[in-house]
């Protein structure tokens, strides 16, 4: 019987960043230049550990826009998500999401005043012996 294998630790951060209809990038393989992304997109930390310790990870939304009000909408229907969300089945054990303190923090981009960033802090607990 062969079943569906289930997603490493990076694997399901992503799947967890992605899964809010954006354009997505662990903020270590953000591409440049003229492949550089299109506003909005996600950029996301990659950060592990296994079970007893609880491990600070960010993202970020990026907009370009002359309001902050998509963008906000964004960071809720992120924060709503982790209020609701269950640990999630991992390769190994279990992925805990949840939100960090602060959770959103508005940023500028002092070359582009259209720039529209928000920082969020998260925190994992990882249900896994490695």
């Amino acid at each position: 019987m062969i079943r569906d294998a289930l997603p490493d630790k990076a694997q399901a951060l992503y799947q967890f960043w992605s899964s809010f209809g954006l354009s997505t990038y662990d903020e270590s393989s953000v591409p440049t230049g003229s492949n550089a992304p299109k506003f909005p997109y996600i950029t996301y930390s990659v950060v592990t550990d296994n079970l007893g310790n609880n491990v600070g990870l960010t993202g970020s939304l990026w907009y370009r826009s002359s309001s902050w009000a998509a963008i906000s909408q964004k960071a809720e229907e992120i924060a709503k998500r982790l209020e609701n969300l269950s640990p999630i089945k991992i390769e190994g054990g279990y992925m805990w999401l949840k939100r960090g303190s602060p959770f959103a923090q508005r940023m500028s981009d002092s070359n582009d005043d259209m720039i529209r960033r928000i920082y969020i802090n998260i925190t994992a607990e990882f249900l896994t012996a490695y």
